[in-house]
């Protein structure tokens, strides 16, 4: 009877670690430190993933297991100084930029859509002298570059500045219209035509910046309706040739979307569905441990895209569940930072790109993921920080360098950080002190004035 009152009385293992957890997530600094932490797992997890799934290829093919992992870590070398040139650019600063950016991504992805439009009518092998277009890339010479991923970040900026001008004035179809619609109308023309799992993401995106602006419910219904039906143009459209797609060939969109809704038993192993039964097999061989870091099989030309769009599959089979409980732990927080800088932000134009960077994170996960596991359609996607790829890479960490900044720039942060500054030297190297946000209102600062009786002072009739 002792021990069991000695057990009643003692609290619970949560009820002693929910106040530490609520007292870490009260620091000022919270949101920045859970922001790189996480981000910062996740770009080591990648790149040893990467390293795994491509070193036996690299190594047969050329001779050097690095082959692949040298121009990846170069690439997150180059996300590195995104991240740092970001957190130190003010809003201000994001402003002004997110026009031209915009403008950029648009001009590049016209010359995408020209080039592949010329090699269709058989003008050209789709080059114009040093550029070259090949599905989603532009080549200059030996640079490459997507412009897809351009415009996310552009769309992040741009959008956001757009909607925190107008302010109140979004309650009405018109202010909304323009000049956001016509410019997501053209993205999704321009980028839909190649990239249809981009441009997904980019709605997704548009979706959260007009959620955080507190958009009415009809203004989404009548955009998801003029969604679907461009999705379902764009799948039609791939039988003329959009994309990857070829004129007089099957619609490779539509057989995705078919072989989705196939049960496995049923369809093709050889053919629509051989990526899926083949990213199952590496899931289904890893159980709960995985097989080791490094001793996976069926990434040796078995799983198609093994270090790109199914890598997640490749840390099933070599990390098991628990390898993939780790990732989506990491994303969790990720997404909860994010948001939660969102909240904690003062100016509007910060909460509105937050909520669009962690939207647009956020959907290209969750899409990769469902498309690897059978949930949803595959659609080429590349699994943020995990998957190998240039642009992608360098555009994700410059758009965590922004909510880095934004978190600094929470008024509580802000307040801690200008109270007890770092050296000059740190904020010369890493980041300079964030402006102080308006002083907090505690009420009136002064009584309000009594009002004389009439007839007291200077004899005068009120």
């Amino acid at each position: 009877m002792a021990d069991d009152r000695t057990q009643k009385a003692r609290p619970s293992l949560s009820r002693q670690l929910m106040p530490a957890v609520h007292g870490l997530l009260a620091r000022p600094l919270s949101s920045y430190y859970l922001l790189i932490a996480s981000s910062g797992l996740l770009l080591l997890i990648g790149l040893t993933m990467v390293f795994s799934a491509t070193s036996v290829k690299a190594y047969a093919a050329s001779g050097n297991a690095f082959a692949d992992i040298s121009s990846q870590a170069v690439y997150a070398l180059l996300g590195l100084v995104g991240f740092w040139v970001c957190q130190r650019l003010p809003a201000q600063t994001l402003r002004t930029l997110g026009k031209y950016i915009m403008g950029v991504a648009i001009v590049l992805l016209v010359i995408l859509a020209v080039l592949h439009a010329l090699a269709s009518a058989k003008i050209g092998k789709g080059s114009i002298g040093p550029i070259k277009a090949e599905l989603n890339w532009l080549y200059f010479g030996p640079v490459s570059l997507q412009p897809g991923e351009l415009a996310k970040v552009g769309m992040v900026l741009w959008g956001a500045d757009v909607i925190a001008r107008k302010g109140p004035k979004l309650g009405h179809w018109r202010e909304l219209a323009m000049p956001l619609f016509p410019v997501i109308g053209l993205l999704f023309v321009l980028v839909g035509y190649n990239d249809l799992g981009t441009m997904l993401v980019l709605l997704s995106l548009i979706v959260g910046l007009l959620w955080a602006a507190g958009v009415r419910m009809r203004f989404f219904a009548a955009l998801g309706v003029l969604g679907l039906a461009g999705v379902g143009l764009l799948i039609a459209a791939a039988s003329r040739g959009a994309g990857s797609g070829t004129t007089g060939q099957p619609n490779y969109r539509l057989e995705r979307l078919t072989s989705f809704l196939t049960p496995l038993d049923k369809c093709d192993p050889n053919g629509t569905c051989y990526q899926i039964i083949q990213g199952r097999s590496a899931i289904f061989e890893g159980g709960w441990f995985g097989v080791g870091l490094g001793k996976g099989a069926l990434k040796w030309g078995w799983v198609p895209e093994a270090d790109n769009d199914f890598i997640f599959a490749i840390v099933a089979e070599e990390l098991g569940v628990v390898g993939c409980a780790v990732v989506l732990a990491l994303l969790s927080v990720l997404a909860y930072t994010g948001f939660r800088i969102a909240r904690r932000s003062s100016d509007p134009f910060r909460r509105l790109a937050a909520s669009a960077i962690t939207t647009w994170l956020v959907a290209q996960a969750v899409i990769n993921m469902g498309g690897v596991v059978g949930l949803l359609p595959i659609t080429g996607l590349p699994l943020p920080f995990i998957s190998a790829g240039g642009t992608a890479l360098v555009v994700t960490l410059a758009a965590i360098g922004m909510l880095a900044s934004f978190a600094r720039a929470e008024p509580d942060a802000a307040r801690a950080l200008n109270a007890r500054p770092t050296p000059r030297w740190v904020r010369l190297v890493w980041a300079p002190l964030p402006p102080l946000p308006p002083p907090r209102r505690t009420g009136s600062a002064r009584p309000p004035a009594q009002k004389k009786p009439v007839g007291v002072g200077d004899g005068r009739r009120r």
